[in-house]
């Protein structure tokens, strides 16, 4: 095996590895976090937790919030909710997956098969981890993967991750079975000669190995996985730091290893064949996309899977909350025999609006789905415009012409993503963009907390004064202001 020399790694989060105090946690800013984003209001949180016993201080005078910041930031990176600024101040939304899997409090089974489904969504680069972007992976799919592959024997030992795993920056079938044939390579090795190569670059494998430990244990904790503790091949210690008289921090390297609770393997197994490993992750970076937009897809992931193994209905609910899915799945059937299902299921999701009927008409020469705001009594046409890529034109003349035909003030263009130049095309016109995401995440929301009134009025007041525009911003703001905790 060749001496690795790259220094980019997987960095898995190890603040907060304790499975109660994630959930007391959450628990926490879902019900206690609701109307100051202050220090303070942390601090009430810290004193919530040491009631509890699920926080010390080695500084209790002093109260710092370091630990209170890393287990808000365990939440998003666990896949629970994430952060986003309203206002300028800190808000945390809870994703599909982290209210069901509070809505499941007491149900440890459920909750465990939650979290795995949260695994599966994780992805690198992720939006509250540090891993360097050159990382394009899903990390535990891989991981799953690996442990499901007979010819690795349901086994993954620490020191595979830490010195292969680890430094794996995509994965196709190719790079897979290079992979696959490395550990086969490593794991025949003697103990000594693992140790060896280990110790040959230690301060590259050092923090893995330590992460790595944290991250086993909790998996085992949850009862995701089992672990065997093993044997201690060598001890790798971490580089010194700058002017420290301390001796460096030891790690110890070991033969142990994981494998799938037999509990779940099968359902694990199931995930892998609907969601590939090798699927190519969202990019923060994208160049013609708001971060934001991007961090609400990569949350919004809530498998059908879960549902179907927990008991759940799959109904309504859970079809609107896949709108961004759906687009992409009916635009790439290749005989477009699913063309028309977008419309239905967005009209479904305008009909929601307490003072909104919505009715899907389609066709060539039509728009898709014609509405009338019944508290002023005016229409308005919905355009839903799927596509396999980005969206790269609006034909501004042809909504007019599709408006004009219903007698509608403004049209609403719903699309999974859009070129620049696409957003140009409206400009000074009554038509405006909303991201099938932000619409999905807004309905979801309502759903969630039973308002079943909901009002369109917040959506027209949005639209009248950004007409021309792309909205989700503004919609996705007033999801936030709507149903945010604040922490």
């Amino acid at each position: 095996m060749p001496k690795m020399v790259a220094k980019d790694r997987w960095i898995l989060y190890k603040h907060t590895c304790n499975y109660e105090i994630i959930k007391a946690i959450a628990l926490d800013v879902k019900n206690n976090c609701r109307a100051d984003i202050s220090n303070e209001e942390r601090t009430r949180m810290q004193e919530r937790q040491a009631a509890l016993n699920l926080y010390k201080t080695r500084n209790p005078h002093d109260k710092p919030l370091d630990s209170m910041n890393h287990r808000i930031n365990t939440l998003e990176y666990f896949m629970l909710g994430y952060e986003s600024k309203v206002a300028g101040n800190n808000q945390f939304i809870f994703s599909p997956l982290g209210n069901l899997f509070l809505d499941r409090t007491g149900k440890p089974e459920i909750q465990r098969k939650i979290f795995i489904a949260m695994l599966f969504g994780m992805q690198l680069q992720h939006p509250a981890n540090g891993t360097p972007k050159c990382f394009q992976l899903f990390p535990f799919r891989l991981i799953f993967k690996l442990l499901t592959d007979s010819r690795l024997l349901g086994r993954l030992y620490s020191y595979e991750y830490a010195c292969l795993i680890a430094f794996t920056k995509e994965i196709c079938d190719a790079s897979y079975e290079a992979l696959v044939n490395n550990m086969l390579v490593l794991r025949n090795k003697p103990s000594l000669e693992i140790a060896s190569l280990a110790k040959a670059d230690e301060h590259t494998y050092v923090n893995n190995v330590h992460e790595w430990s944290y991250m086993r244990s909790f998996l085992s904790e949850i009862g995701i996985m089992l672990e065997t503790q093993g044997n201690v091949l060598c001890k790798l210690v971490h580089p010194p730091k700058t002017n420290s008289k301390s001796k460096p921090t030891s790690r110890p390297l070991t033969d142990g290893y994981i494998e799938i609770s037999s509990s779940e393997v099968d359902f694990i197994t199931r995930m892998l064949t609907q969601h590939d490993f090798r699927q190519k992750p969202l990019l923060l970076d994208d160049a013609e996309r708001l971060k934001i937009d991007v961090i609400k897809e990569i949350y919004s992931f809530y498998p059908r899977e879960l549902l179907v193994e927990i008991g759940e209905n799959v109904d309504e609910q859970f079809e609107l909350l896949e709108l961004p899915k759906l687009i992409e799945m009916y635009a790439n059937n290749p005989e477009n025999k699913t063309a028309y299902l977008f419309e239905d299921v967005l009209a479904k999701g305008m009909n929601m609006f307490s003072n909104v009927e919505a009715t899907r008409i389609g066709g060539a020469d039509n728009t898709d789905i014609e509405c009338l705001y019944l508290t002023l009594k005016k229409k308005f046409a919905v355009d839903a415009k799927s596509t396999a890529n980005k969206l790269l034109g609006i034909n501004a003349g042809r909504m007019r012409a599709h408006r004009e035909d219903i007698g509608g003030e403004y049209t609403i263009i719903v699309t999974p993503r859009y070129v620049p130049a696409a957003k140009r095309d409206i400009v000074g016109t009554p038509n405006v963009i909303i991201l099938a995401n932000t619409f999905a995440e807004y309905l979801y929301n309502h759903i969630y907390h039973d308002v079943r009134d909901i009002d369109y009025k917040d959506f027209d007041d949005i639209i009248i004064s950004n007409l021309g525009t792309d909205v989700s911003k503004q919609i996705s703001d007033l999801t936030l202001q709507k149903f945010a905790a604040v922490c």
